[in-house]
């Protein structure tokens, strides 16, 4: 999808989509590039989001330019199929593209910045600009992710360019664990 326009609002950005959808309503939960935002106007063919600083502070959306191409996805609904893992909308921080290979398949190496580094793990679930993702190799500051055709194709991911901010999103099951595990051994001392 492409970002229609953007307007400056009192403590906020209004950022207009156009509406893929006939039955969004006001108030409704849309990810836009793993962000949860939330409708604040439907308009002729078009959706508005209110972005607030703190949002606009902590993911990618601030960079973002009339033209510009986004991941858009509606929120599941109870009783729906549950595919790839559990992704909230609620964005970790960004992560910069370091490299991309093209050459055998699709790889992108992706920074792993260090107050998320602890959730990262080998064959663990990643969000990346809201797409769910498999962790396929880490390093030491950096974790990779391999792409399938379809996510190609499907997905504005490997047309980034070098340096561009990813939204991240780690899993969080592995949050709710580590939380668990590290407030035990805080009680324990």
């Amino acid at each position: 999808m492409v970002v229609a326009n953007i307007a400056d609002g009192p403590r906020f950005k209004r950022i207009t989509i156009p509406n893929p959808w006939s039955d969004v309503r006001g108030g409704e939960s849309i990810s836009v590039n793993g962000c949860c935002l939330t409708v604040a106007e439907i308009m002729e063919g078009k959706i508005g989001f209110d972005v607030v600083i703190e949002t606009l502070s902590r993911t990618n959306l601030g960079l973002l330019r009339i033209g510009d191409r986004v991941h858009l996805e509606r929120a599941l609904r109870v009783g729906d199929r549950i595919d790839g893992h559990f992704v909230q909308g609620h964005v970790d921080g960004t992560a910069r593209l370091l490299d991309k290979q093209m050459e055998t398949e699709c790889r992108l190496r992706i920074e792993n910045p260090a107050e998320v580094a602890k959730y990262i793990i080998p064959k663990g679930s990643v969000s990346i600009d809201g797409v769910s993702l498999t962790i396929a190799a880490i390093g030491a500051d950096f974790f990779e992710v391999a792409l399938i055709p379809t996510t190609t194709s499907r997905t504005e991911l490997a047309n980034r360019e070098m340096g561009w901010p990813f939204n991240l999103e780690t899993d969080i099951l592995a949050k709710t664990i580590i939380a668990h595990l590290e407030r035990q051994q805080l009680a324990s001392r």
